[in-house]
């Protein structure tokens, strides 16, 4: 959802995807994410100054961070894939959520990370990751950026082993 209005989203309804996000699938149940709600407007404001990604005008914002150095604790290195991982299940699931209470969403990954660390006062441990836009969606939205058709499963899937070396994929 790339267009929003500036009705706020009820505290509930912001809650109701928190608890959705604690409950998305993580490895080894560690939950190393720390998850940082903004729905103060002067706040989003200054989000959105460093964050060149967030075209939406959000009502509210979930940024998902990894506690890199409890991640360290566990015996992870600090650039771990796994903890990525662990952050896009956990936006997906807040996605599928806000989805599911009619409200528009929307992830963002192009900001500053040193930027976003000192607009929301996180402690040096915390790498911000990923940023949720939350909102009721706008009535228009703009125009995809990507295809112009909507891709199906059919699109993106291929069955079976695939052949390296051919200029094609066989099957598709």
């Amino acid at each position: 959802m790339r267009a929003m209005t500036s009705e706020p989203v009820p505290r509930d309804q912001l809650e109701r995807i928190l608890d959705a996000a604690a409950h998305a699938p993580n490895a080894g149940n560690r939950r190393l994410q720390r998850l940082v709600v903004i729905d103060d407007a002067a706040t989003l404001r200054v989000l959105r100054m460093v964050s060149p990604g967030m075209l939406q005008h959000p009502a509210a914002a979930v940024v998902i961070c990894i506690d890199v150095a409890r991640a360290v604790e566990y015996g992870l290195p600090a650039t771990s894939s796994g903890l990525l991982i662990d952050v896009g299940t956990a936006a997906q699931t807040m996605l599928l959520a806000a989805h599911a209470l009619d409200l528009g969403s929307g992830p963002v990954t192009s900001f500053s990370k040193a930027a976003v660390s000192t607009v929301l006062n996180l402690p040096a441990r915390w790498s911000p990751e990923l940023v949720v836009c939350l909102g009721h969606a706008a009535s228009t939205q703009p125009s995809p950026v990507g295809p112009h058709r909507r891709l199906t499963w059919r699109d993106l899937s291929y069955w079976g082993r695939l052949d390296r070396n051919a200029n094609t994929v066989a099957g598709s």
